[in-house]
């Protein structure tokens, strides 16, 4: 059994890389990124092992952890990003129970993320190459480490499959990872810079402990604690053994050991369950009436505008955008005050979200999926396509963005910036959605599927997407450079005419953007909608 759900896996994944060569670029790109991350991560700590093997030991009881965390947390985010081998795919089978749960775990192995972690596991075990029984010890706790990355992301997904399943808990959580992924930097940024005091007297500068004085003082506490729960017990194993602590180093052992065996009691329970259980929302529901297509013109720009609209406040792909716009004012209160900037970096919170929300629809063909053949079964005029798509952003958007800066302008007391910043705002606003109204027609790539995490990435499509957003982010930063320009001498100078200029043209650049843009998509969307159909049902 195990040896036939490996081969499955390997014909799954090779079906797929022969119907889209974007996909087998794509695999190739990452397997080479794992490689190279590997390969760093491996002389780093070989190098420091030669060097300080405790203090090595020590940074990497607490990157380990980060890992067997990131395993067990990051599929709940990103729900679907796996599924060529969901257990309910095979719950009409008689298959033993627990035949299927090694077949998937040993399965689970066959992927670029499990790759990189077995060989970044193993290679950092040549830490403690100049004590070999410290390295058996490391090349142990690696294999009991990978065992728990991938037994504890199997069991966790399947033990919260129902969960998941909900939309409106699959909206929670992705919402919920977004304010530590924008964390991220401004935490890095405080923790890494140290504090600087100014004498008043003599002008003497001293220097005082700092965040980042407080690295060193904090890896070998962490470490200490992480080296009792099963996230480091495994990676600590080997800092034991070379201190000559047997019984620190068999209790590590057991922690390690008897997690691993607690997940696969959770999985096989939660692999029981969804065998004979089946998974899937409720019938029915209880909205009422027909939503945004009870309120807008029976018009064919009216349907798709309803569809869209409905789109943005129900599909998390669209919600997860609006979700982004609360937390990027934080962002910058927390950056300004990290970098000493002040309030003043929240003049950048409005042109920042207008850019996110105009963007956002730069691939929406590619979002409907195979729903698109709708329009092109019905004969939706390339004008009512575009304009349908684009009046949602339009109407969200402007109020919003005026919104935002006329309350950073405030916060940061820089009126005299104000119809800067909105010039700007609006005129990445209008830039981006007109060039999203000629992208979305034009370069379509493969994007997270109806019900699928908004974080999730479909195999493959990392470079098509790269090219696509490359080339839309230059259009759009060659569309707003007047605006920009005008906007930043505005600001610096404080000049109140250069403020004004740099509102008159942002209004300008996006009018024109958006009615250029709705039709020349428009008429690239009548021309290629053969094209465009064929694309979306590749990526189905």
């Amino acid at each position: 059994m195990v040896a036939h759900l490996v081969r499955l896996k390997l014909t799954l994944l090779g079906n797929t890389l022969r119907r889209s060569v974007w996909q087998a670029v794509g695999l190739v790109v990452a397997t080479l990124y794992g490689l190279s991350v590997v390969t760093l991560a491996v002389t780093a700590a070989v190098a420091g092992g030669l060097a300080d093997p405790v203090v090595t030991g020590q940074v990497l009881t607490v990157a380990g952890s980060a890992v067997v965390v990131a395993w067990w947390v990051v599929p709940l985010f990103a729900f679907g990003l796996d599924s060529t081998l969901d257990p309910q795919r095979f719950a009409p089978l008689a298959i033993p129970r627990r035949r299927l749960l090694a077949g998937l775990a040993v399965a689970a192995l066959v992927s670029v993320p499990a790759l990189v972690t077995l060989l970044g596991a193993v290679g950092v075990a040549f830490a403690w190459v100049t004590d070999p029984a410290a390295l058996v010890a490391a090349l142990l706790g690696a294999a009991v480490a990978v065992a728990l990355c991938v037994l504890g992301a199997r069991a966790v997904t399947t033990l919260l499959a129902p969960l998941l399943d909900s939309r409106r808990h699959r909206e929670v959580l992705m919402v919920a990872a977004v304010v530590p992924l924008l964390a991220v930097g401004p935490f890095f940024a405080w923790v890494t810079s140290p504090t600087r005091v100014e004498g008043e007297g003599g002008g003497v500068t001293m220097t005082v402990s700092g965040p980042g004085d407080l690295v060193p003082a904090v890896v070998a506490p962490a470490a200490e604690l992480l080296a009792w729960t099963p996230l480091g017990a495994p990676w600590a194993l080997p800092g034991a053994v070379h201190d000559g602590a047997w019984g620190l180093a068999a209790a590590r052992l057991g922690i390690a050991v008897g997690a691993l065996v607690l997940l696969v009691v959770v999985w096989d329970r939660a692999l029981a369950r969804a065998l004979v259980a089946p998974r899937g929302g409720r019938a029915g529901g209880t909205a009422r009436g027909l939503g945004w297509f009870g309120r807008l013109p029976a018009t064919p720009t009216g349907a798709v505008a309803a569809r869209c609209a409905t789109y943005w406040v129900r599909d998390p792909r669209y919600a997860t955008t609006l979700a982004l716009v609360p937390l990027l004012p934080a962002v910058a209160v927390v950056l300004g005050w990290t970098t000493g900037a002040g309030a003043g970096l929240l003049l950048l919170a409005a042109p920042v979200v207008a850019f996110l929300l105009g963007f956002a629809v730069s691939d929406d063909v590619g979002y409907d999926s195979t729903a698109f053949a709708l329009h092109v079964a019905s004969g939706v005029p390339g004008r009512a396509d575009r304009w349908g798509r684009a009046l949602p952003v339009l109407v969200v958007g402007v109020p919003l963005v005026v919104a935002l800066a006329v309350v950073g302008a405030a916060v940061a007391d820089r009126w005299a910036a104000l119809p800067a910043v909105l010039g700007l705002a609006l005129g990445v606003l209008g830039a981006a959605l007109g060039t999203s109204s000629v992208a979305s027609a034009r370069l379509v790539y493969p994007v997270p599927k109806p019900g699928q995490s908004a974080f999730s990435t479909p195999q493959g499509a990392t470079t098509a997407t790269m090219v696509a957003q490359m080339a839309a982010f230059a259009v759009i930063a060659a569309l707003t450079l007047p605006t920009t320009a005008l906007a930043g001498a505005a600001v610096l100078l404080a000049s109140v005419p250069l403020s004004l200029a740099a509102a008159g043209v942002g209004l300008a650049t996006a009018t024109v953007a958006v009615v250029v843009g709705v039709r020349w998509g428009a008429r690239v969307y009548e021309r290629r909608l053969p094209e465009l159909l064929a694309q979306v049902r590749s990526f189905a």
